[in-house]
């Protein structure tokens, strides 16, 4: 495919560029080419090799998953100056643990096939307790197999299983879901169907339903299909893979089989190959009104692509769950109309007490802070 070798060789640097607590040789970053709205300063919180998935502990822990470095890491800024002072090691040797969630003093780790607990995470940062396996008979399958892992606000635990292949019809009620179940592992079962790689979702704040990302096929050209933003209020819903993507394309192998409009449509089509991934509402108050709670995605650009889509922060205007605005926050991790023009890839969202945001980006490895100062 276009680009191949460009995707392996952003994942091969993921593996190579060494520990963050001995990181060695990390790419520079290049935050004078991000362009944000007036009032608003970027600036680097951490340099973490390979960061994925972030969540706060109660304490102010910031933890982040790797997807290619099998680590999973604390980020700490003990005299809250808004840069990390200590990245230490919380476990390694992992399969892919690209998701992590904290609940109630223990840290969630999802890797591909289980899903792990490690207890009173942040009394033990350096001498951290041996995990708990939580649940342990997921799928093993490696293409799409990484997880995205939230707590919702029914106190459940949800994440992704997506689809093992770029275009297949996988088993409806495991594969290319959304998944839920208690947090001691117990009541597996499927959330939203149809949905063949999301690496995001949040729950909207005042509503309190399911928003999430969904990552479209590959082979089908330039700007075909579009990428999803999905709103699932309730359990069951199917969001049309593999037959349907977006609100009305068909898939030419699979879409004669069933039709578009048998599938819940998306709230927002994205641009083509842009690869959606973590999605946050804002519920800070450093942000100005127009901010608060609205949601941001982060788009971590596309690979299989004549020219680069994506790249960048998008905010999307709501009222209630209806969209009506979709806009660029913050873009210029690429330059150019080239791939030799990407310098860094938005992965995950995650706001702080204070109302900053952190930004993560797994081809500079490195944490970045978002505030706003008028």
């Amino acid at each position: 495919m276009r680009h191949w070798s460009m995707f392996l060789a952003v994942l091969l640097v993921g593996v190579m560029a060494g520990g963050a607590g001995g990181q060695g040789a990390l790419p520079p970053v290049h935050l004078d080419k991000v362009k944000l709205p007036p009032g608003f300063t970027i600036d680097v919180y951490a340099r973490v090799v390979d960061a994925r998935s972030m969540a706060l502990g109660a304490k102010g822990t910031v933890f982040v998953g790797t997807r290619t470095h099998g680590k999973v890491y604390a980020v700490v800024d003990t005299n809250r100056d808004s840069k990390a002072d200590e990245i230490i090691t919380i476990a390694e040797g992992l399969y892919m643990p690209n998701g992590v969630a904290f609940r109630d003093g223990s840290l969630y780790v999802a890797e591909v096939n289980r899903i792990l607990r490690f207890d009173r995470i942040e009394e033990n940062l350096k001498s951290p307790p041996s995990p708990v396996v939580v649940r342990g008979d997921l799928p093993s399958d490696a293409p799409h197999g990484w997880k995205y892992l939230r707590f919702g606000p029914d106190g459940k635990l949800y994440f992704n299983i997506g689809a093992p292949c770029n275009i297949c019809e996988p088993k409806p009620d495991l594969y290319a879901t959304i998944m839920r179940m208690n947090a001691d592992g117990t009541g597996l079962e499927p959330y939203a169907m149809g949905v063949r790689n999301s690496v995001g979702f949040d729950w909207n704040p005042r509503t309190k339903t399911l928003w999430f990302t969904d990552n479209g096929r590959d082979g089908l050209g330039d700007n075909v299909p579009p990428e999803e933003l999905n709103n699932a209020p309730r359990a069951g819903l199917h969001f049309g893979f593999p037959y349907c993507f977006g609100k009305s394309v068909a898939d030419p192998e699979f879409g004669k089989k069933r039709a578009c409009t048998e599938f819940t449509p998306p709230v927002l089509e994205l641009p083509p190959h842009a690869a959606p991934l973590g999605v946050r509402f804002y519920t800070g108050k450093m942000f100005p009104r127009e901010y608060q709670n609205q949601l941001f995605i982060a788009e971590h650009g596309s690979w299989d692509r004549s020219t680069p889509s994506g790249y960048r922060i998008t905010v999307v205007r709501l009222k209630g769950d209806q969209v009506v605005g979709y806009e660029v926050f913050a873009e210029g991790w690429v330059q150019g109309n080239t791939y030799e023009g990407v310098w860094g890839r938005p992965v995950d969202l995650l706001i702080l007490p204070d109302g900053s945001m952190l930004v993560s980006d797994d081809q500079a490895h490195a944490i970045y802070r978002i505030s706003y100062k008028k």
